[in-house]
């Protein structure tokens, strides 16, 4: 990328260098706070970096870059990016070519290392033959720990994604993770099946595709996000993009981070690109709800165990170390 380009893109991120400042008069609002008696495996601080997509992979890539720098600054343990952020949404799929996908996840992972943070990034990723919609984890060796693709397609999705077939499930350092993609937020059993087995935050990167009347209708948390993290006793962090995204489609934006309880811990604007960064205190996330449901009604407790067990072998089976060679 040409030098004045990349400090055309740099100097519009500025304002992802500087956290949404907490809005203390906004209902729902809880305000950050310190690790208790410095017990720093009590908390994870985590941030959601809300996008507006580049037509070019590198231009992309250069956001990516100044928000991972900036989230480092604020000292967070993981960051989450929206779903495809590494070419958009309405990327022509069908020109993508698998070097490309490899030099973007290279330099991904170049990054988690030399910064020391975990990443959470939502690519597509060639398997094979297959093309598919993926959230990809690095952690802060840069090493990829897990790859989960989207099984539940939009109508846009299935023209050119292969479905995943498996739940995701993962650590970001000592604690137990999910995700889910975009249009899954409307199948609760993909958040509670991994729940039960084990995980405690969900990570939803998003990129919002709508007509502009339904991306109003989803803000100011009209989105089920404070439900589904209420209903499973776990947090919710979610990545959005935002603005304008062509032929007369929006993204919503309202990234979120969400309690256990279903307040709201931090909460993006609905037009600009910027970053939220909340403390999780992992005690409070406690999938009670979720575990509870293993054991009553009884009829179904059999049942239930048995999907976990399938939940977690299928999790293993759906990403093993060895497929970096997908993308290496």
């Amino acid at each position: 990328m040409a030098a004045a380009e990349t400090n055309a893109t740099l100097k519009t991120l500025s304002s992802l260098r500087r956290v949404l400042p907490a809005a203390a008069s906004r209902r729902n609002i809880s305000p950050m706070k310190p690790y208790p008696n410095g017990n720093r495996r009590s908390r994870l601080r985590v941030a959601a970096v809300q996008m507006k997509f580049e037509l070019t992979i590198p231009g992309n890539l250069a956001k990516i870059e100044a928000a991972l720098r900036a989230a480092v600054l604020r000292r967070a343990d993981a960051v989450l990016f929206p779903e495809c952020a590494t070419t958009g949404y309405t990327y022509d799929f069908t020109t993508l070519k698998p070097a490309e996908i490899r030099e973007a996840l290279a330099r991904v992972s170049a990054l988690a290392a030399r910064l020391h943070v975990n990443v959470l990034l939502g690519p597509p990723v060639v398997r094979g033959r297959a093309l598919q919609n993926c959230l990809v984890v690095f952690d802060r060796r840069g090493r990829m720990v897990h790859r989960y693709a989207k099984c539940q397609l939009t109508e846009s999705d299935r023209r050119v994604f292969t479905p995943g077939n498996a739940l995701a499930l993962f650590k970001v350092d000592h604690v137990t993770a999910t995700a889910i993609i975009c249009h899954e937020r409307r199948y609760p059993e993909l958040v509670r099946l991994a729940v039960m087995a084990g995980a405690r935050i969900l990570f939803h990167p998003n990129a919002g595709l709508d007509p502009l009347p339904v991306s109003r209708r989803k803000r100011c948390g009209r989105d089920g996000i404070a439900v589904r993290a209420f209903e499973n006793a776990i947090y919710y962090v979610f990545a959005n993009s935002v603005g304008p995204q062509g032929g007369g489609k929006w993204a919503a934006g309202d990234s979120k981070i969400v309690a256990p309880d279903g307040c709201c811990l931090r909460l993006a604007d609905n037009q600009n690109e910027t970053m939220i960064v909340a403390d999780l205190d992992l005690e409070q996330a406690t999938g009670s709800y979720a575990l509870e449901s293993l054991l009553a009604p009884r009829f179904l407790a059999a049942s239930w165990s048995r999907m976990v067990a399938l939940v977690r072998r299928q999790a293993r089976k759906g990403y093993r170390r060895s497929d970096d060679s997908d993308w290496r």
